[in-house]
């Protein structure tokens, strides 16, 4: 795959976005007041989370991606705005002024996350029904649709959504949350990973009730293919055809924190690129297995992924 092919690529991210902060410090001592750790803070970062950390990995592979969400009129979203203007990706950012904007800040000292504390609500559904109509008016101007779903409300019209963009003739690509996959139905894949699939059909004790469950789940939502992302195991793509598997490759894992996003991300811009989603797999195989070499939430160049 050329790089002027990804270049081509117009992915829409639709989802829930959040500010990764960290907190970087030293740990000389512990607390006199608990047994914790007392954390001396000496730097402090901010990166893109949730689907704005997806966007950026798929911009970060060259593709021109946009990025449709809800957030709050705060600190959090104006710094994260700031963050996701300097990658290059297009923003439709819905406000909703009772909304907190979700922050995931991460405290790590000596190499080690030590805690994480979460800061998020939910928005309102006037919001969210405003985000349908601007999905309608950017629908026609990209080549893959992909919804990150992170279970923080923001795609609470998902179904209308995949609906609109598979009668436009896109595909549609969604990292699930939650143990109701209904409301993916229609959707061209869906990428678990084992945790995420066992909410939604249950445990399996072999391979083979893996595959049975599997096939059951897409044929009842009418997917076109479910990719199982399955960490050190690598990820199997099951399809209308039988399954694909592809072996993770070996390397020292360093912090898995937003691999599934390197992956999809991945996937959704070879697909818009023209490839099939098989040929596609081995691809965000390896984008996973490089990201997982880096610190935190981090992204994969086209350098990288074809070198």
């Amino acid at each position: 795959m050329t790089k002027d092919q990804i270049s081509a690529a117009r992915v829409l991210v639709v989802g829930d976005v959040m500010l990764d902060r960290y907190w970087y410090g030293a740990v000389d001592r512990i607390s006199p007041e608990a047994p914790v750790p007392v954390v001396r803070v000496t730097r402090e970062e901010e990166r893109c989370g949730g689907a704005a950390n997806v966007a950026f990995n798929a911009a970060t592979l060259g593709a021109q991606a946009s990025l449709l969400t809800v957030v709050g009129d705060d600190e959090a979203s104006h710094k994260l705005e700031a963050l996701v203007a300097t990658t290059g990706i297009r923003t439709h950012f819905g406000r909703d002024s009772d909304l907190k904007t979700t922050v995931k800040l991460r405290v790590i000292g000596r190499q080690q996350q030590l805690i994480r504390l979460d800061f998020e609500n939910t928005p309102n559904h006037e919001i969210l029904s405003g985000q349908t109509a601007v999905f309608e008016s950017l629908l026609p101007a990209h080549d893959a649709i992909l919804f990150s779903d992170y279970g923080k409300g923001g795609l609470a019209h998902v179904g209308d959504m995949i609906a609109r963009a598979r009668a436009a003739g896109k595909p549609v690509l969604i990292d699930p949350k939650g143990s109701d996959y209904s409301r993916y139905s229609g959707a061209t894949v869906i990428t678990p990973n084992r945790a995420e699939l066992q909410q939604a059909v249950g445990g399996w004790r072999d391979e083979e009730e893996l595959r049975t469950k599997v096939q059951n789940l897409r044929t009842q939502l009418q997917l076109d293919a479910v990719l199982l992302t399955r960490s050190e195991e690598g990820m199997t793509l099951f399809d209308a055809a039988g399954q694909l598997h592809v072996s993770a490759q070996a390397r020292e894992v360093f912090d898995v924190t937003g691999a599934g996003d390197t992956v999809i991300a991945t996937m959704a811009t070879l697909v818009g690129a023209g490839l099939s989603l098989r040929d596609a797999v081995p691809l965000a195989n390896r984008a996973g297995g490089l990201v997982v070499g880096k610190f935190g939430t981090a992204t994969v160049s086209y350098e990288e992924l074809f070198a």
